[in-house]
């Protein structure tokens, strides 16, 4: 079987790779982290092996992910945020007509897929996960991982020798070891590579695995040691409601050195079950928007019904553009406050932002909560506790002030937006205490 032709989607400006095999019913997009290629992938009997297998068993789509292989690079100074990362995903799908497909990511690029299941759920039709990672940095829940200083060692010798921690050494010097090395500095720069796992050390995705509610299938290295310990696939399992966990005698290598008959034939077999089961979930990841008028009795009372009816109104008119603008979902309007939901909690803290500067300039002031976590869709409208977290943080607030929750600010590592310590808080009708933040405005 010759490789298939290489073909580009256009997100915006960048262009993103992608190939297309395999004719079977259901569609499966392989994301694969630390190292991508999709010309070169075809040059290793291995790896090409492993994704001819896989191509029996679905409509195997492979991308190479911004950044990576052969679509567009970014600088070390300009990682792009997760859900720049998970829109692109969407963006190729939609370039090959895929209108559900299951997600196959590895390495750094299962937190994404794992991002991206739970937040559309109605286009991901499974998860499946292999070397992969919940958190890159130890944690009192993850111990096995490196510690910051660990990585920052690894970093420093990734620089000046690629392959260093990606596993080439233990591969028998000759045509497949070359090739490997070939293949890593194909795949990323050195410095864009080490900025994105410092930028990977704040992140932790361990908060939205009980949102992922899609069938989902981990594969792990039963001989992994360290970052690919069999610890994080029982973690994974553990916290993914009714995920499968699949221990594959591997050899503590990249996963297409485990054996593509027994990683295809897994794959194959749980496809097979999402095929027949096709469940239909009705719960989603989504970030949650709460803005509110400061002191809005006081300003009607001084200036006037007919004047704060023409100001509410002015008011609604320019949330409304900029909810348009950021991708925002307007859910619910009541009185002098909105409501509305994102599918990233970065264009969702650039949209607060955007709104509290924006009403300034009509003599008002704002206050804005936000939260990403579950919601329950009911009529395709969006509810339940992180509805009401979301709420409750707005409430507590300050005018022109942008609070956010602890979740909110981890998983926009990265993308230049800052943020100050509120200090921990009981929210109202909410279990535990709760660690706000609130947004840097420049």
């Amino acid at each position: 079987m010759e490789s298939p032709e290489t073909r580009y989607a256009w997100n915006g400006n960048v262009a993103l790779a992608y190939q297309v095999i395999g004719e079977a019913p259901v569609d499966l997009l392989y994301l694969q982290g630390a190292c991508s290629h999709v010309d070169m992938n075809w040059e290793s009997p291995y790896l090409a092996g492993l994704l001819r297998a896989l191509a029996r068993h679905a409509r195997l789509i492979i991308t190479d992910r911004r950044g990576f292989g052969c679509s567009d690079r970014f600088s070390p100074t300009d990682i792009p945020p997760f859900e720049v990362l998970t829109d692109d995903i969407l963006v190729v799908m939609d370039a090959v007509g895929s209108h559900r497909a299951a997600i196959f990511g590895t390495w750094d690029c299962a937190l994404i897929a794992t991002l991206w299941a739970a937040a559309y759920p109605e286009r991901a039709a499974a998860l499946i996960v292999a070397d992969a990672f919940v958190t890159y940095a130890a944690t009192p829940e993850t111990p096995w991982m490196p510690t910051a200083e660990q990585w920052e060692e690894r970093i420093a010798e990734f620089g000046s020798r690629a392959g260093y921690f990606l596993g080439d050494e233990s591969l028998e010097e000759g045509t497949e070891q070359r090739w490997f090395r070939r293949y890593l500095r194909a795949s990323v720069g050195p410095g864009a590579h080490s900025a994105e796992i410092r930028r990977y050390l704040d992140t932790d995705v361990r908060a939205v695995l009980s949102s992922v509610h899609v069938p989902t299938l981990i594969l792990q290295d039963v001989h992994g040691t360290n970052v690919n310990s069999p610890e994080t696939g029982r973690y994974f399992r553990d916290h993914i409601p009714g995920a499968r966990l699949v221990e594959v005698p591997g050899n503590d290598r990249h996963h297409w050195y485990w054996g593509s008959d027994s990683i295809s034939a897994s794959i194959g077999a749980f496809l097979a079950d999402v095929r027949d089961e096709e469940a239909d979930f009705d719960r989603v990841l989504a970030t949650v928007l709460f803005t509110d008028i400061v002191r809005s009795t006081q300003k009607a009372a001084e200036i006037g019904d007919r004047r704060w009816r023409d100001l509410v109104q002015a008011h609604h008119a320019s949330v409304r553009a900029l909810l348009g603008r950021y991708r925002g979902k307007e859910v619910d309007t009541a009185g002098d406050g909105f409501f509305a939901t994102f599918d990233g909690p970065v264009r969702a803290l650039r949209c607060a932002k955007a709104i509290v500067d924006s009403v300034e300039a009509l003599g008002i002031q704002v206050r804005a909560g936000l939260h990403m976590g579950e919601c329950e869709v009911i009529d395709n409208k969006v509810g339940g506790l992180a509805v009401n977290i979301g709420s409750r943080i707005c409430g507590l607030a300050r005018p022109s002030e942008i609070l956010a929750s602890q979740t909110m600010k981890d998983l926009v590592a990265g993308s230049g937006l800052r943020f100050e310590d509120r200090g921990a808080h009981q929210l109202k009708g909410v279990p535990g205490e709760w660690r706000l933040f609130a947004l840097e405005m420049d």
